[in-house]
């Protein structure tokens, strides 16, 4: 199952011929979803390819190449170069230096990972990194625009929490209310949980899109 993880980026310049540089991942910092990522995550994937440069994870619409990525003291590292000849490259050039673009997000499998029952924190050792998207909203934000999980996938409560945030639109705190009530519910099946979830994540996205 293909995730995705975002991070702030502030692009502090982007030349005529459309170079950028940022970080697609900050290494030992635990995100929103209580995820953290580790040094080393990412070595084994980088041997075998370079990650695609896409917009807002959308796999047709390519808007440049990445010419380095790597991984140093801080996290993953990329330098990119954007298709200053096509529509969406031209765009996105455009909206970097205005600074209306403010996020790196990194699309990736899980190979090996670690969870933590008492602090929730859930640690990334090695991903499978597939394309590192630049996208309109830092952190949760961008999630609003990249759903990248299905109803189906939902295996628990926390599963649920990261789909409403992901998929619904719902900020950090309505996602927790929102299982807290579930979990309070006594009585009721799974499936239950499910279309109440569908509903309101179907209600909420609607809202985002109007």
């Amino acid at each position: 199952m293909l995730k995705h993880l975002d991070v702030p980026f502030k692009v502090k310049a982007v030349s005529e011929d459309g170079l950028f540089s940022g970080y697609g991942s900050v290494f030992g910092v635990i995100d929103s979803y209580k995820e953290i990522v580790v040094a080393g995550a990412f070595t084994d994937s980088l041997k075998t390819r370079q990650p695609s440069l896409l917009w807002q994870h959308r796999s047709g619409e390519p808007i440049g190449i990445y010419t380095g990525v790597k991984e140093d003291a801080i996290g993953l590292h990329v330098e990119g170069k954007l298709a200053l000849k096509t529509v969406r490259g031209a765009e996105a050039y455009e909206l970097l230096k205005m600074g209306a673009i403010s996020g790196l997000s990194i699309g990736f499998e899980v190979r090996d990972e670690s969870y933590d029952r008492v602090t929730g924190v859930n640690t990334l050792k090695t991903l499978d990194l597939w394309e590192v998207s630049l996208v309109t909203f830092p952190a949760n934000d961008a999630a609003r625009i990249t759903g990248v999980k299905a109803i189906h996938e939902i295996d628990s409560l926390r599963d649920a929490e990261a789909f409403l945030r992901e998929v619904g639109g719902f900020s950090k705190s309505q996602a927790l209310g929102l299982v807290a009530r579930i979990k309070a519910t006594q009585g009721r099946s799974d499936s239950d949980e499910l279309d109440e979830l569908a509903a309101a994540i179907r209600r909420n996205t609607a809202l985002l899109s109007s």
